[in-house]
């Protein structure tokens, strides 16, 4: 049924999409589209999108409930048929196919985007050039990383055999840092919205004097551990109210953050650009926002400094570029969210090497022994807190189907 629906919404789209354009070129027919998902820290779903041509285009969505039926039951037969090659076309023609259905803002989005990452892949498979090429060529050769750190139970877990510590205790945090430092990290980031160890009723998000100290006191901890080796940025995850997050910024304010991501919650621009008028520290946001068009009023109000979109998320590849763009003209920069696979983070760097004002990539997964065994390759593509964007065709890495089926999630 879905099938049927699918193609015929398809078929009559096309009065407004036009036929595939003719070309001398290169062509390539899709001929299936599916999803895995491997069991890391996140459930990171893959994308395969089959061609005519032997090539596989591989992408990642972001983690959610649903984006694999929506790829097989809705998306699958409106692209098999179509030219790998036409990636924006078939961009549009995934939103307008999911038209109320979410290609606007949420699991539709997220499912068109990692089909969108496959497609880029395939193009450039097809085309023999890089993705970062075919985007318009490259700025820089490799990108920076930044770490996502841990105190509490991730540390311990991820912390040498024997090695205990306190949970939550500033101590553990600048223990955290100094191991990420040490790997090669130049910028590295905590989560400050953690237990304190009392009982507060954190639905209200107001913090009393103690919870913000306890806040304070991780941030000095782990400043005064790293000093000037690394920046640091904290992460509030949307848990605290504009008067709390206003109190808590300028608690921290003397440490020189590198930024404060999410204080408030995303939906509402206007006390998040009153925020920003309020306090003297660097804000990010974004990884709840869908496009350019969900990105506009963040831009063009500039109610924060830098900008993160997830391109697993967001819309993609393209889309994550154009909303760079728009964010140039009003000198901001982006900061890209990541907690995704291989595929995600090199993903994402073809974009951080093609846009003037990038500034850093998350990664995610410091805690996963195998991350880099997913992908066919010896050398690890993280090393010493940059990532070399690849220039073999496509996203340029290839997926050691061997370790994803050893660490595939099973139902």
């Amino acid at each position: 049924m879905y099938d049927d629906f699918a193609s015929t919404l398809a078929a009559t789209m096309w009065a407004d999409f036009d036929e595939q354009p003719d070309r001398d070129g290169p062509t390539a027919e899709i001929t299936d589209v599916n999803s895995i998902v491997i069991d890391g820290n996140f459930p990171w779903t893959i994308v395969t999108l089959e061609t005519d041509q032997g090539v596989t285009g591989i992408g990642e969505a972001y983690p959610s409930p649903g984006v694999h039926e929506i790829i097989t039951d809705y998306l699958r037969p409106v692209l098999v048929g179509e030219n790998p090659l036409d990636v924006e076309r078939l961009y549009y023609l995934m939103r307008e196919s999911l038209s109320g259905r979410g290609s606007q803002w949420g699991v539709g989005t997220i499912a068109i985007s990692g089909i969108e990452i496959a497609l880029w892949d395939a193009a450039g498979k097809i085309l023999d050039q890089p993705v970062y090429q075919l985007l318009g060529g490259k700025l820089r050769d490799q990108v920076r990383v930044y770490a996502d750190c841990h105190a509490g139970e991730a540390m311990v877990s991820s912390a040498a055999e024997g090695q205990e510590t306190a949970t939550y205790e500033p101590e553990a945090y600048a223990k955290a840092a100094r191991m990420a430092v040490d790997d090669g990290f130049d910028v590295i980031k905590f989560d400050l919205d953690v237990p304190s160890g009392r009982e507060i009723d954190t639905l209200s998000r107001h913090f009393d004097p103690p919870e913000i100290e306890h806040k304070r006191s991780v941030v000095e901890a782990v400043t005064d551990e790293i000093g000037d080796e690394a920046e640091v940025a904290v992460d509030l995850h949307w848990n605290f109210s504009p008067e709390t997050a206003e109190r808590l910024c300028q608690a921290i304010e003397p440490y020189d953050l590198a930024w404060i991501e999410d204080p408030l919650p995303p939906e509402n621009t206007d006390a998040m650009r009153e925020l920003k008028r309020r306090v003297d520290v660097t804000l990010l946001t974004g990884e709840n926002r869908y496009g350019r068009h969900g990105f506009r009023d963040l831009v063009e109000t500039q109610a924060v400094d830098f900008l993160a979109p997830d391109v697993p998320k967001t819309g993609g590849i393209a889309e994550t570029k154009k909303i760079a763009d728009l964010a140039e003209g009003y000198y901001q920069a982006l900061v890209p969210h990541n907690i995704g696979s291989p595929v995600a983070t090199v993903a994402t760097a073809h974009v951080g090497a093609t846009v003037p004002n990038f500034v850093a990539l998350e990664y995610h997964a410091r805690e996963v022994p195998w991350w880099d065994d997913l992908v066919a390759r010896d050398e690890p593509l993280i090393r010493n807190g940059r990532l070399e964007v690849p220039d073999a065709p496509g996203l340029g890495i290839e997926l050691d189907w061997d370790a994803v089926e050893e660490h595939r999630k099973r139902s």
